[in-house]
C-alpha cells in the first residue's frame, strides 16, 4: 500500500503550494487568495526510495456546519481518515490563530500521527515558533513551501512514521507463524512468498480489476459543461460516494480534479472540471486560472462528456465549449442532465435546439441522464467505451485505400476548371482523433463537401461513431512542372 500523506490547515496558509513542492508538478491552483482550494486534490510523490499519495484539501474550519464551507471541511475530514500521517500546516507570519487551536483539537481526537509544520517561517528565527508549541502536536517543523527550505526533513519525517505505521499493521496481517508457512510452501513450489502476506495463493485469480476488459488503456473521460449542469454530482454518482463537492452555486469546481474509477472491468480517470462561461462574464482570476486548468484538461483527456442541462434550451455557450472538445479532435458524448426533472414541452424545446445549435456533433451518441437519481449512466459509459475505441481505433491501408477507391468510383470529386483531382490512395496518420492521409493529384482542389463525404462514408464503414474523423491531403508533386520543352 502506498502511504497517503493529508495536507490539512486553514485558509490561505500555503498547503496547495507545498501539494505542488512534494509532487513537483502544478497541478493544484496557487494565488494568494483565502479558500481556493475546495476539493480533495491527489498527486503521487517520490521521496528517497519511497512513493507517496500526496492530499491537497481545503481551508479546514471544523466548527462550522453550513454552506460551501462545511462542504470543505467534510471533504478534509475525509482526507484525515484516508491519511497514514497528517501534516498539519500553520503560518508563521500571522501566527497562532483560534482557528488552528480548534483543527488541533480536531486531529488529536482522530489518533492519526500528526506532523506540525510552520510554513512561510523563511528568515524567522526559531524563537518564532515557540508559540506553536501550546497546539501540543510535537515539535513543529518550519518550512517554506515557497522556496523549497525545510521540505526535505518534513519528508524524512513522514516517510519514517509511515514506516512506523505499516509495521503494526503488517504484523496483524501475517503472524510469524502464517508467514513461516508461506515462506516454507514457496520454497517447496520453487516460488518467491508473497509480499502481501500471503493474500493471493498460488494458483489463484487475481482481482478483477487488475486487467480491464474492454479498453486497452485507463479512459481519461473529463465531464465538461456550463456551471450548475451537474459535472460534480455526476461524478460522485458514477463513483458512489461523495468524491467532489456538489453545491447548487455555481462556480463550486475550481481545479481540474481527477478521480480514479472502474466499472465492468474498465478503468477510468474521471476529471472533474469547472464550469465555463462566456468569456465576457470571466473576471474573477480565480476564474482565469480555472478556465486555463478547464483547457488543459480537454487536451489531455482521451474522451469528453458534454453536459447539458435539459431542463433549458442549448445556448451558445454550451456550442462553443463543444467546439473546444471538436477542435481538440477529442472524442465526445453528449449527456443531457436532469431529465426526470423535465415535462415534454422542455424536452421538445431542448431537443430542437440541439439541432439548431450542435448540428456538428452528428458523430457523437446522446443520452438522456439523471445525475441526482443515478439514471442512464451505465449505457453513457458503455458509449463512451465505444467512443474511445473508435479515437484509437488502427486502421489499414489496403482497406482504407479499397473504401477509398470505392468512394470514388461511387462519387468522383468535381472538377475544378480543367482539373478533376486524383485520388490515388489512403493510410492512417494518427489516432485520438483517426487520422486518414490521402495521396493522389491536385488535392488542394477538393472542395470541403466532398471532404465530408468521405469522412461520413469512413466513419460509417469503419465504425468509428463518437470521435471526430480528420483527413489530410497529400499532393504528389509533378517532375516535369518546372522543366523546359
Amino acid at each position: 500500500m502506498v502511504p497517503v500523506l493529508a495536507l490539512v490547515g486553514r485558509p490561505n496558509v500555503g498547503k496547495s503550494t507545498l501539494f505542488n513542492r512534494i509532487t513537483r508538478s502544478r497541478d493544484a491552483i496557487v494565488a494568494d487568495i483565502p479558500g481556493l482550494t475546495r476539493d480533495r486534490h491527489y498527486g503521487r510523490a517520490k521521496w528517497r526510495d519511497q512513493t507517496l499519495l500526496v492530499v491537497d484539501t481545503g481551508g479546514f474550519e471544523p466548527v462550522v456546519d453550513t454552506g460551501i464551507v462545511a462542504e470543505m471541511a467534510r471533504q478534509t475530514r475525509q482526507a484525515i481518515a484516508e491519511a497514514d500521517v497528517v501534516v498539519f500546516l500553520v503560518d508563521a507570519r500571522t501566527g497562532l490563530a483560534p482557528q488552528d487551536q480548534h483543527i488541533a483539537v480536531y486531529l488529536r481526537k482522530t489518533g492519526k500521527p500528526v506532523l506540525l509544520t510552520v510554513n512561510k517561517s523563511e528568515g524567522l528565527s526559531p524563537a518564532a515558533m515557540a508559540e506553536f508549541h501550546e497546539l501540543g502536536l510535537g515539535q513543529p517543523l518550519p518550512v517554506s513551501a515557497a522556496h523549497g527550505q525545510g521540505v526535505a526533513p518534513l519528508l524524512d519525517a513522514a516517510c519514517a512514521l509511515c514506516l512506523r505505521e505499516a509495521e503494526p499493521e503488517q504484523a496483524e496481517l501475517q503472524g510469524p507463524e502464517e508467514s513461516g508457512a508461506a515462506e516454507q510452501a514457496a520454497a517447496e513450489s520453487g516460488a518467491a512468498a508473497p509480499e502481501d502476506g500471503g493474500e493471493a495463493a498460488a494458483g489463484q485469480a487475481l482481482p478483477a480489476r487488475a486487467a480491464p476488459l474492454l479498453a486497452p488503456r485507463t479512459i481519461k473521460l473529463a465531464i465538461i459543461g456550463r456551471p450548475n449542469v451537474g459535472k460534480s454530482t455526476l461524478i460522485n454518482a458514477l463513483v458512489g460516494e461523495e468524491r467532489v463537492i456538489a453545491f447548487d452555486q455555481p462556480g463550486t469546481t475550481r481545479d481540474a480534479i481527477e478521480v480514479p474509477f472502474e466499472r465492468d472491468g474498465v478503468s477510468y480517470t474521471l476529471i472533474d472540471t469547472a464550469g465555463l462561461r462566456r468569456r465576457g462574464k470571466v473576471f474573477e482570476t480565480i476564474e482565469k486560472f480555472s478556465v486555463v486548468k478547464t483547457l488543459q484538461a480537454i487536451e489531455s483527456c482521451n474522451v469528453v462528456v458534454l453536459l447539458l442541462d435539459a431542463s433549458e434550451p442549448v445556448s451558445d455557450q454550451d456550442a462553443h465549449i463543444a467546439g473546444f472538445a471538436v477542435e481538440a479532435g477529442r472524442a465526445l458524448v453528449v449527456a443531457a442532465n436532469k431529465w426526470d426533472m423535465t415535462d415534454a414541452y422542455q424536452r421538445q424545446r431542448f431537443a430542437a435546439s440541439v439541432v439548431e445549435r450542435l448540428p456538428f456533433l452528428g458523430f457523437a451518441h446522446r443520452h438522456e441522464i439523471s445525475a441526482i437519481s443515478r439514471k442512464g449512466l451505465r449505457p453513457l459509459l458503455r458509449s463512451v467505451v465505444e467512443a474511445h475505441r473508435a479515437a484509437f481505433a488502427k486502421l489499414s491501408t489496403p482497406r482504407l485505400t479499397r473504401e477509398l477507391q470505392e468512394a470514388v468510383a461511387f462519387q468522383q470529386p468535381p472538377r475544378a476548371g480543367t482539373v478533376r483531382p486524383k485520388l490515388r490512395y489512403a493510410h492512417q496518420g494518427g489516432q485520438n482523433p483517426p487520422v486518414i492521409v490521402i495521396h493522389g493529384n491536385s488535392l488542394d482542389k477538393v472542395p470541403n463537401s466532398y471532404t465530408r463525404y468521405l469522412e461520413s462514408r469512413f466513419a460509417r464503414v469503419f465504425k468509428l461513431g463518437g470521435t471526430p474523423l480528420r483527413i489530410e491531403y497529400r499532393t504528389s508533386r509533378n517532375p516535369f512542372q518546372n522543366s523546359r520543352d
